[in-house]
């Protein structure tokens, strides 16, 4: 829309004190102000209509004016209503800039004007819009290396001035615009868990969120979807707009669905791209589950390893991940369906692994087995100095860290699952050959049955935890736990909540200083003495003997199972 328009349109009372010359600029947005400097307001193009309250003697009028030439703004709408006529002073200094000056007659208030142009240029953005849409379209129709995500995003920020993410379920960015800062990941984050909830609950699109004063507009991006979101919600990508559309017409939110579906065609070609890498997993796990020798599956490795780890040499290493995802029967999304929690597995552990940038990090492959997700992550080779024992049980520096691994995904996937959905991971150490291969897939599967007997919507364990008594507790009877725990400790609990004598503390700070009496009444700023006969205490109480190994044991697990 041109200022000329609005001159010619009698309704919204417009006359022209300066700047003829000047009538053919665009109307990008509207601003009413009457501040004396707006410009931390402005983005340029706006149509500024002002009540002149800000001037309070003629000098006032240059340098605001010139603030607003500065932000390029379309022109000054001045208000006759409350100060008469505009000030000559006023229309030099709009003159001296080369600023449209109009004046509004008093029988036409500011909100007619303002709705008029918001109406106009949202009608105009739609349009623009659905040019955006049909140029991409075009672009991609010559195939893959026509388009793709980021070719879209760099389009909506350079004609529309929409910046634009694509965010995978856990808040990274998949693509975003090759100008302009990138979205930060604690942003991306809590944009892709309030997305996660939103879908859960069935809220109509977009979602709406503000983060760090923004207001972001989510879209779901669905590929090949299913009735069913419990299916892909944990794996769907989604489109973050930084604008708020509440107020958008119709038909350009519809077309804002178009992108998503363009973006959608990208990722199924992504998926269609990781079935050789699905098929090479499947078939080295194969082989590993059976039993094969070492050198069948070592052959399998050097045919996948060019696929999985191009450029970085064919022995990487090698680290299994294992996930399951588990849904109540009875959820409310589906009425009972059953859904086969390895492929949904799949697909989130392809979103979770996958490294940052596009394609060219995307080597990870995943299969499914047995209702579960089996990803083999390859890891460059290290040194030989560094590689540890023969077997391939060591531990790589570059490899998955189970406590990353799960602030990565506990968030977002927790609202994800809502109430009825459950996530486990488990994660073996790094191997370095085809004979380690089968016992890091053991060790993954072990982690994350230790990980499945924890609480909470998301767990995860990984290798350090199974040489330790964390592997075994898990799996003890609630029944058994309680009942052990209260014969060892109850009456200490009782005689603390009687007398405050902090026996149990007491006990716990013992056994943390492997009984070393010195040690431990340093920490419990207490007299040697006085720690003696709370020990004596407790061994009275219990009948145990915190001299003898197997009394500690037991009080050490007591105090681990509580």
């Amino acid at each position: 829309m041109r200022l000329r328009a609005l001159l010619e349109n009698d309704d919204l009372g417009l006359r022209l004190l300066g700047g003829e010359d000047e009538l053919d600029r665009a109307v990008r947005g509207v601003m009413t102000t009457d501040l004396r400097d707006p410009s931390r307001y402005l983005s340029g193009g706006e149509l500024v209509l002002s009540g002149l309250a800000w001037r309070h003697a003629p000098e006032d009028s240059e340098p605001f004016v010139r603030i607003l030439a500065a932000a390029g703004v379309a022109g000054l709408a001045a208000g006759t209503a409350e100060l008469g006529p505009v000030p000559e002073d006023l229309v030099t200094a709009c003159a001296r800039h080369r600023l449209p000056l109009f004046s509004v007659t008093e029988a036409v208030a500011f909100a007619t004007i303002t709705e008029h142009v918001v109406r106009q240029v949202s009608t105009e953005r739609a349009g623009d819009l659905a040019a955006v849409v049909d140029r991409h379209r075009r672009l991609m129709s010559s195939g893959p290396g026509g388009g793709g995500p980021d070719v879209v995003l760099d389009l909506l920020g350079s004609d529309l001035d929409l910046p634009a993410w694509v965010l995978s379920p856990t808040g990274r960015q998949v693509a975003g615009p090759s100008e302009g800062p990138a979205l930060p990941p604690a942003v991306g984050a809590r944009l892709a868990g309030e997305h996660l909830a939103a879908v859960r609950t069935g809220r109509r699109t977009p979602h709406r969120v503000t983060a760090d004063g923004t207001t972001y507009s989510l879209f779901p991006v669905r590929g090949n979807g299913s009735a069913d979101p419990r299916e892909t919600v944990l794996s769907d990508w989604l489109l973050a707009v930084a604008a708020d559309t509440g107020d958008w017409p119709a038909e350009r939110l519809d077309l804002l669905q178009g992108v998503t579906q363009l973006i959608a065609v990208e990722r199924d070609r992504r998926d269609a791209a990781r079935t050789v890498r699905r098929r090479l997993a499947r078939e080295v796990l194969e082989l590993v589950q059976t039993g094969a020798p070492p050198a069948e599956i070592a052959a399998r490795l050097r045919v996948a390893a060019p696929v999985l780890l191009p450029g970085l040499g064919t022995a990487p290493h090698w680290q299994v991940v294992v996930a399951r995802v588990e849904w109540q029967p009875s959820g409310p999304a589906a009425g009972g369906t059953e859904l086969d929690g390895g492929a949904i597995a799949q697909s989130l552990l392809e979103e979770v692994l996958v490294g940052p940038g596009a394609e060219g990090s995307d080597h990870i492959a995943v299969a499914h087995l047995d209702g579960e997700a089996v990803a083999l992550v390859p890891l460059p080779a290290c040194a030989d100095e560094d590689c540890g024992d023969p077997a391939g049980s060591s531990a790589s520096a570059t490899g998955l860290d189970t406590a990353g691994l799960l602030a990565i995904v506990r968030d977002p996937m927790e609202r994800g699952l809502a109430d009825d959905g459950r996530l486990t991971l488990g994660v073996s150490a790094a191997v370095h050959s085809a004979e380690g291969l089968r016992g890091a897939l053991e060790e993954a599967r072990h982690a994350r049955r230790v990980a499945a007997a924890r609480p909470g919507a998301v767990s995860a364990a990984g290798h350090e935890e199974l040489a330790s008594h964390v592997l075994l507790l898990p799996f003890v009877p609630d029944d058994v736990r309680r009942a052990f725990t209260a014969r060892l400790l109850d009456p200490l609990r009782e005689y603390d909540s009687k007398h405050r004598a902090e026996l149990v503390p007491t006990l716990e700070a013992f056994l943390s200083a492997d009984g070393s009496w010195t040690r431990c009444a340093a920490r419990l700023h207490l007299h040697v003495n006085t720690l003696r006969y709370r020990v004596s205490r407790i061994e009275q109480l219990t009948g145990r003997d915190l001299s003898r190994l197997e009394d500690k044991l037991d009080f050490f697990l007591a105090l681990r199972m509580s």
